[in-house]
């Protein structure tokens, strides 16, 4: 358990962390988008050696987190091996958009994808998996183990013919270490 205050399960940090350990041994640069204070970032450097970094206009991040104080934009992607959107906002559509060229874990919150009709977690769950697979990129669903509502995410892999990125066990060779 954690000494900081969050706002929800503070045992989600700790989850997607394995997580991504564990799906991505080979990655080296992690984007922790929308990340806020950044625990998972944190977690990500120091617990399992990768090099986390916040991307997030706020601007404030527990002291020793790497950040960019700036939105995020899905051309970023090409720098980083992951993309990581825990509950990422109206950051939600770049997130999205990152899992053409990078693998991407995304958690959504809120239904920042679709404003003209309201969409509940299945629903936005669907919509963005449907959308993935439109695009040529691959979709796997996940429930990750805290508390919910708000556990259930995908992880996205870009089209065959996509950008870099890690290769990941069982996934075939659509991405590679860049």
């Amino acid at each position: 358990m954690t000494r900081h205050r969050f706002h929800g399960d503070p045992a989600r940090f700790d989850v997607l962390a394995a997580f991504v350990a564990d799906h991505f041994p080979q990655a080296r640069y992690i984007a922790d988008v929308a990340g806020g204070q950044g625990m998972l970032a944190r977690l990500l450097t120091k617990k399992y050696g990768f090099s986390g970094e916040v991307i997030d206009p706020r601007g404030w991040t527990l002291t020793g987190v790497a950040h960019r104080p700036s939105e995020y934009a899905a051309e970023m992607a090409d720098y980083y091996d992951v993309v990581v959107g825990l509950h990422p906002d109206a950051a939600l559509g770049e997130v999205v958009a990152s899992g053409m060229t990078r693998p991407t874990v995304v958690v959504p919150c809120c239904n920042f994808w679709d404003r003209a009709q309201p969409l509940g977690r299945a629903e936005l769950l669907a919509a963005i998996g449907a959308h993935q697979v439109a695009r040529g990129g691959g979709v796997e669903a996940v429930e990750f183990a805290f508390a919910g509502p708000k556990n259930l995410g995908l992880v996205l892999t870009p089209p065959p013919t996509g950008g870099g990125g890690v290769e990941t066990p069982g996934r075939g060779p659509e991405t590679t270490l860049a």
